[in-house]
């Protein structure tokens, strides 16, 4: 019995460092969203980290319409990169979970 509770005490660990690199490693993935018209581009991380903006002379004349081409592009992007960042934490966590009866269903 103990030794079943110290593999899956193991188990759990090396899931944690799992998740951690996968945590890491989403810092590299890079999302790229734009407005319709591509006056407003964004790019950002995969943990939702902006890393460039780019913005056309254009949308500087208005304030207000900047303001809204910013909220909408960086939400669309933020949505995209939180569906990657998801995806990878899950498949490392069902991945890596010991085999707990009544729990493998929580992973789907």
């Amino acid at each position: 019995m103990f030794g079943d509770l110290m593999g899956m005490m193991g188990k759990l660990k090396e899931t944690q460092e799992k998740v951690a690199a996968t945590k890491e490693r989403l810092n590299t993935v890079l999302i790229d969203e734009q407005s319709t018209d591509g006056l407003l581009k964004v790019t950002l991380t995969a943990n939702r980290e902006i890393k460039n903006l780019e913005i056309d002379t254009k949308l500087l004349e208005d304030k207000d319409q900047l303001e809204d081409y910013l909220i909408l592009t960086i939400n669309k992007a933020i949505d995209k990169a939180t569906i990657v960042n998801e995806a990878e934490l899950a498949a490392v966590a069902k991945d890596g979970m010991p085999n707990i009866p009544g729990m493998d269903g929580l992973f789907k």
